[in-house]
């Protein structure tokens, strides 16, 4: 069986920035156990599954260890490969997913998100997220994920976590953020228990994040770069209950996968 592959950087117009997604575009589901194989073989931070259902596509995304709840590039990669290479028609793409109805927007060159907003509440440090972080936060917070407020951009690009620590926590991973010098907000993010040791970019850790800036910084609309080595950046608006997030993106692959179902 051959399935149609596309690897694709999202929020990035660099093809060796931003995070790189795989896409697969199905018929139907493949075992649950075959798209796992897929996704580590891949060795992304995720690979997108596909399919068109009643008018919808059904979404799915794996990690190279596990299935995950929410992902923001694998989204935004997706929508960006069926307005570009599959000549989806209209400007909005509904997604059923396991965290709901997500919609897709192409806004000229850039495609926006539309996610659940995750706010984040204060909580107090567990003893092995200081020792891997190796600095101490200005503030912690929690929502799906820990997030760790830094005073300076800086603090937060010289992290360098103990990953077999952080795996060790409860909840998913760990987000470092600060102010950033030319964007509103940075980030880093780490999330080893689910075979990602750091994400180039996420947009699902910006569900915390956006709510948690829009607050602090008093503004709706924001601008933020992720700053791992790869890095990218993010075009944010709060909407209270919902954040919107739109980036770039760039084909890197195309191609094909032959497996055995």
């Amino acid at each position: 069986m051959r399935i149609p592959y596309y690897q694709v950087n999202a929020f990035t117009s660099n093809p060796f920035g931003g995070n790189p997604a795989g896409v697969c575009p199905l018929q139907k589901w493949l075992p649950d156990s075959l798209m796992q194989q897929i996704a580590a073989e891949n060795d992304l931070s995720e690979t997108a599954f596909f399919y068109k259902e009643n008018g919808h596509f059904r979404l799915r995304w794996f990690t190279p260890a596990t299935e995950v709840d929410l992902c923001g590039h694998a989204t935004l990669t997706t929508a960006f490969v069926l307005f570009t290479e599959m000549q989806f028609h209209g400007d909005q793409i509904a997604f059923e997913t396991r965290s709901g109805r997500l919609t897709a927007t192409r806004r000229g060159d850039r495609v926006e998100l539309d996610f659940p907003s995750q706010p984040a509440r204060a909580c107090e440090a567990p003893a092995p997220l200081l020792s891997a972080l190796g600095r101490k936060p200005r503030e912690l917070f929690r929502s799906v994920d820990y997030l760790a407020v830094f005073e300076t951009e800086a603090e937060v690009a010289a992290l360098a976590p103990d990953m077999s620590l952080l795996a060790t926590l409860d909840g998913r991973g760990v987000i470092a953020t600060a102010p950033g010098r030319d964007a509103d907000f940075v980030s880093r993010f780490f999330a080893p228990k689910a075979g990602i040791p750091e994400d180039p970019v996420t947009g699902s850790s910006h569900s915390a994040l956006i709510p948690f800036w829009a607050d602090r910084l008093e503004k709706k609309e924001l601008f933020a770069k992720q700053i791992s080595k790869r890095g990218g950046e993010l075009f944010c608006r709060d909407a209270g209950g919902r954040v919107f997030m739109a980036g770039h993106s760039i084909v890197y692959c195309r191609g094909e996968i032959d497996v055995k179902a």
